[in-house]
């Protein structure tokens, strides 16, 4: 059965389901916000890409279900083709592919752009192909290493964000940085949430060790 803005708000005290009720409370954007949206890229734009060393693509599949993924490299991995172009590589990860799969099913994506230090982002919306175009390819190769593909995005829409949800979350900030320390290690979720019933604690750690050791030598290799 398909979800609907109804049944995704049963059970929530007052839901709220319309349009225009939405824009009553919230208000009226600004001319500027909404003059801010463009259809290409222009040199900010650009130039806020090419400093960008990490991007959220989001995507939808045929029945609705989202997913974002990180995709990260050196500032300027994306390429930037033209004006309405850009070129996203995909690199060896864990093969899961569900942006991939998404976007064969539903091309629509959309992208956010972070800076370190920066609070601003910069939001593209747009169509995606997934292309394996070798002279494409060969531009976002890292030493002898290519991308398995590359995400070829149409610009439909662009335009930066205003940085107040970075400055509330203090993200770039020392004060707010967390030791990875305070967490359990990758390997150690993993192995919890999957834990079999009769598992001894004795062989869980032992398959905890074994499996951090094993991502840690994943991770020499990013490429």
């Amino acid at each position: 059965m398909a979800m609907t803005v109804e049944r995704a708000a049963a059970g929530w005290k007052r839901p709220m389901t319309s349009a225009s009720a939405l824009r009553d409370l919230v208000g009226a954007p600004s001319e500027m916000v909404i003059r801010k949206e463009l259809s290409a890229l222009d040199i900010h734009c650009r130039d806020f890409i090419a400093r960008s060393p990490f991007v959220l693509l989001g995507t939808s599949g045929a029945n609705g279900t989202c997913d974002v993924s990180p995709k990260g490299d050196a500032p300027g991995f994306v390429l930037v083709r033209d004006d309405t172009t850009l070129v996203i590589p995909d690199r060896k990860g864990n093969r899961r592919i569900d942006s991939l799969l998404n976007i064969i099913d539903n091309p629509h994506v959309g992208l956010l752009f972070l800076v370190p230090g920066v609070n601003e982002t910069l939001r593209v919306n747009g169509v995606a192909t997934l292309i394996q175009d070798e002279d494409m390819l060969e531009q976002m190769a890292v030493g002898n290493s290519l991308p398995v593909l590359g995400i070829a995005v149409t610009v439909q829409q662009c335009f930066l964000h205003c940085a107040k949800s970075f400055m509330r979350a203090k993200l770039w900030e020392p004060s707010g940085r967390v030791e990875r320390s305070a967490l359990p290690s990758l390997a150690r979720i993993l192995l919890d949430q999957q834990r079999p019933a009769g598992r001894s604690d004795e062989e869980h750690e032992r398959l905890i060790q074994e499996r951090e050791a094993a991502i840690a030598q994943a991770y020499q290799s990013l490429y």
